[in-house]
């Protein structure tokens, strides 16, 4: 008989969860304007919001928080941190910040002005919040195999070198600071970008003398997809993948919530130290010191030995595995989703899902909505809400895809819970045909408003 597989851990600590009954959560959600942000956490019974800072860290990484060093300036944490990133990456110029979205507040004050456009792979909410904040604007280059759901393609994350070409051609070399590319693609469904393109791409930015970033945020998860679906990588190591894959940009953002393995804390890397000198006085007055940029010494310590654990094969086949297990169980049962799979979230089309419902009235937040009512599982909208409003029209933009995102956390879960989420969706999917209204909004935030938006049902 074959060894079935089984997750490279096991279970220290445990924190009960309870289950609510459907008038507890009719009241609930209804009292949060029927926005699943503002739920309570015990409000929730299998929480998919995100898996940013939500996964369990393991005993090696609480150790290390034990030994943290506290010091304002220089300390040992820092150290151990930056040499671990330069290790992974071959960048020697590290800022630490508290999270992914600091380390783009810095960057891009240092170096996006008005006017700016920003080139990359369907920049992710925080990222195109932060540019359009400062009056510039991002550009989506993402090739249009991403779009199409039913698509097997391996590398959905990549960006198309003519429309990205187009882009550099087009505009002037001063209003062009950067190109953004993130990996994994989250807007896409957590797809990742070929080895090949990012070194394509980076050629071409050289061609034009720009400087290419990555949004890192799930880096080891990319580089997993390259070691299993690429050509050529299938003896070589996440670790040596992971610095070839940085060898094409000259600097990198990163949300240390997702593939660190950490609760809060994240970092921005250079090549050049002219890019670095350049953001340190932001980091200052918007982090703290240069050595700890709005980190304790304790989560340093337990995000470079993080940093260790996400880079290991075993345990990133055992995440993307429940991943691609939650989306076997729903396309078994119709369920339409992003395909082929991604690294840390299953997308479910809402439109086709809801196809009754207007885009006008939200499918994807409908859809949202209906998945908690059902079982108390907390997901979140990837469409029109997320998209905000057009910064010069304010009209509602409609992206190519309405989708809801089931990001599942790490080592959290087990499958049973994902039976849960499948059986959830399986009876609304069932019912569909009966829901054809959606929401309306009754209050919103200038930017970024999908955290704190209020809606009703229409």
């Amino acid at each position: 008989m074959k060894i079935p597989y089984a997750e490279p851990y096991k279970i220290k600590m445990v924190e009960p969860i309870r289950i609510s009954s459907r008038h507890e959560r009719e009241e609930w959600i209804s009292n949060s304007g029927f926005n699943l942000f503002n739920l309570k956490s015990e409000q929730v019974y299998i929480d998919l919001l995100t898996d940013s800072g939500t996964g369990a860290m393991s005993d090696r990484q609480w150790s290390a928080i034990m030994s943290g060093d506290e010091s304002y300036a220089g300390s040992s944490s820092y150290y151990k941190l930056k040499d671990k990133i330069h290790d992974l990456t071959g960048f020697e110029y590290i800022l630490p910040t508290h999270q992914g979205r600091a380390a783009e507040n810095v960057l891009f004050s240092a170096k996006v002005k008005e006017n700016d456009i920003i080139p990359g792979n369907a920049h992710f909410d925080t990222t195109k919040g932060h540019i359009e904040f400062r009056k510039a604007k991002a550009i989506d280059c993402t090739i249009a195999e991403a779009y199409d759901t039913e698509l097997i393609d391996p590398f959905k994350g990549n960006l198309d070198l003519e429309k990205l070409e187009s882009v550099l051609k087009n505009n002037p070399r001063e209003n062009i600071p950067m190109i953004i590319v993130t990996i994994t693609c989250n807007t896409t469904g957590g797809q990742p970008v070929s080895m090949q393109n990012m070194k394509d791409v980076y050629s071409l930015a050289g061609k034009y003398g720009i400087k290419v970033f990555f949004d890192s945020a799930r880096f080891a998860e990319n580089a997993y997809f390259i070691k299993i679906r690429e050509k050529g990588y299938k003896n070589t190591s996440i670790k040596e993948i992971v610095r070839e894959m940085f060898r094409y940009a000259d600097g990198m953002t990163m949300s240390s919530k997702k593939d660190g393995i950490v609760n809060i804390g994240g970092f921005i890397a250079f090549r050049e130290k002219e890019w670095y000198n350049a953001a340190t006085t932001f980091n200052i007055m918007f982090e703290g010191y240069l050595t700890y940029g709005g980190m304790a010494g304790r989560d340093m310590n337990a995000l470079a030995q993080g940093l260790s654990e996400g880079t290991e094969f075993e345990y990133l086949e055992s995440r993307i595995r429940q991943v691609a297990y939650l989306g076997e169980q729903l396309t078994k049962n119709q369920i339409p989703v992003q395909q082929p799979f991604g690294g840390h979230a299953i997308f479910v089309n809402a439109s086709k899902f809801l196809y009754k419902v207007p885009r006008e009235e939200f499918p994807g937040q409908t859809l949202a909505v209906e998945l908690y009512l059902e079982a108390g599982v907390r997901a979140a909208e990837i469409g029109a809400i997320m998209a905000d409003r057009d910064p010069v029209t304010r009209k509602n933009r409609y992206p190519e895809l309405e989708l809801v995102r089931l990001a599942i956390p790490r080592r959290v879960f087990t499958n049973n819970h994902m039976d849960v989420v499948v059986a959830a969706l399986t009876n609304i999917y069932n019912r569909r045909n009966k829901i054809q209204r959606g929401y309306k909004i009754i209050r919103e935030a200038p930017i970024l408003r999908h955290f704190t938006v209020e809606l009703d049902r229409i």
